[in-house]
């Protein structure tokens, strides 16, 4: 079976992280965001995986290639981002037989995948608490009999989660009409396949979209849990390792270093000396932690240095973000309340109690900069030394 895989949106919910860099092509753990969904796919049995891409497509083409793991590669260019089913047609050239489609910026639990592919045409589905902002499946018998979007009053708590396996059929209903939000939407297509074939709902135990930029920490808390400790890299005998830790061959860690897992430090990153890294922290490929800071439950992507005597909590930096030393990440309100962020102009709840700052691709701090808890720095953006940010730059 073909599997088709959508990494072609830009990711505005995800900003400034996406300034650069396509959403699906962000870091989780130890490949990015899109690769976990091919992994899933491979694993599940796809003998080729269709890429659609649009948004920094070269970004994607140079990680997977034309053959991933074994398995080819395919690509269809997405011209303009119109929907689910818009995306899905795009590939439609490279489709013959059976296919699933899966979003790149999603994770989904190995099991789950695995039966998708065994028992098409199936859907995943996920119970939630209040499905009301979800597509919600209705089932009979053990099979789907409807599809409904954000019902005020839902039929059953089973949530779609945006993975399919289609008939060969359902090549040709593909092109469906713009929705009355202007879009093309795969569950009518979904819809069409219920009406004609027996529709096998599979339950994740365990699925999240990524859509905003707490939900990349909680995507590499998740997968960073899933790590096997080992060390590959220069590690001083002065260096305290304790929990899952991995540091891959490349990498340093320097002396007095403590490092809490589960934690992974990438090639050519350099951690220390006495530096303090704990909970789900990610430190990527020839990122620096410098003498005497503090590191917790953050990613550090690609080449961003945090300069000595600072501190970093529950924060995502972007590539090449340079910190000034003694910059310092606030992470708590002061009322205990869930820190909120701007997403396309809103403020919304993060639902964390804690969540430090967001910073986009080579913004740089002064020394001795102070950050507020829920603060975007675009890409690009400054700061003067010893300066209190406390609204978005």
């Amino acid at each position: 079976m073909k599997a088709v895989v959508l990494a072609a949106g830009e990711g505005t919910r995800i900003r400034p992280l996406s300034s650069s860099v396509p959403k699906p092509m962000l870091p989780v753990a130890d490949r990015p965001l899109a690769a976990h969904t091919v992994d899933a796919a491979v694993d599940a049995g796809a003998n080729e995986v269709v890429l659609v891409i649009g948004y920094e497509a070269e970004t994607v083409r140079e990680y997977f290639g034309e053959e991933y793991r074994g398995v080819p590669i395919s690509y269809a260019v997405q011209e303009e981002q119109a929907g689910t089913a818009h995306a899905v047609n795009a590939a439609s050239d490279h489709l013959e037989g059976p296919f699933a489609v899966l979003n790149g910026d999603n994770l989904y639990d190995q099991d789950a995948i695995d039966q998708l592919f065994s028992e098409c045409p199936a859907v995943c589905a996920i119970e939630v608490e209040d499905p009301r902002n979800y597509g919600v499946l209705s089932t009979t018998d053990g099979a789907v009999t409807d599809i409904v979007e954000k019902p005020e009053e839902p039929p059953t708590n089973l949530a779609n989660a945006g993975a399919y396996a289609f008939p060969e059929e359902a090549i040709e209903w593909l092109d469906v009409p713009a929705s009355e939000r202007g879009e093309h939407e795969i569950t009518d297509v979904l819809a069409q396949v219920i009406d004609r074939f027996t529709v096998t709902p599979v339950t994740l135990e365990r699925w999240m979209d990524v859509g905003r930029p707490w939900e990349l920490l909680e995507a590499n808390e998740w997968k960073l849990g899933e790590l096997e400790g080992h060390v590959a890299g220069d590690v001083s005998e002065d260096a305290h390792l304790e929990g899952t830790v991995v540091v891959e061959e490349g990498a340093t860690v320097k002396p007095g270093v403590v490092i809490e897992g589960p934690a992974l430090i990438r090639s050519g990153a350099t951690v220390g000396p006495n530096a303090y890294v704990r909970g789900a922290t990610l430190i990527d490929e020839d990122a620096k932690v410098g003498n005497a800071v503090e590191v917790k439950n953050s990613v550090l992507s690609r080449g961003a240095t945090v300069g000595h005597l600072s501190y970093v909590g529950d924060s995502v930096l972007g590539r090449d973000v340079n910190f000034g030393a003694g910059t310092t990440v606030a992470n708590l309100r002061h009322d205990g309340g869930d820190v909120r962020f701007t997403v396309k102009g809103d403020r919304v709840s993060t639902n964390r109690r804690k969540f430090g700052v967001v910073v986009g691709d080579d913004a740089k701090t002064g020394i001795n900069t102070s950050l507020t808890p829920g603060l975007k720095l675009d890409t690009g953006a400054t700061t003067t030394p010893g300066e209190v940010v406390e609204r978005d730059r």
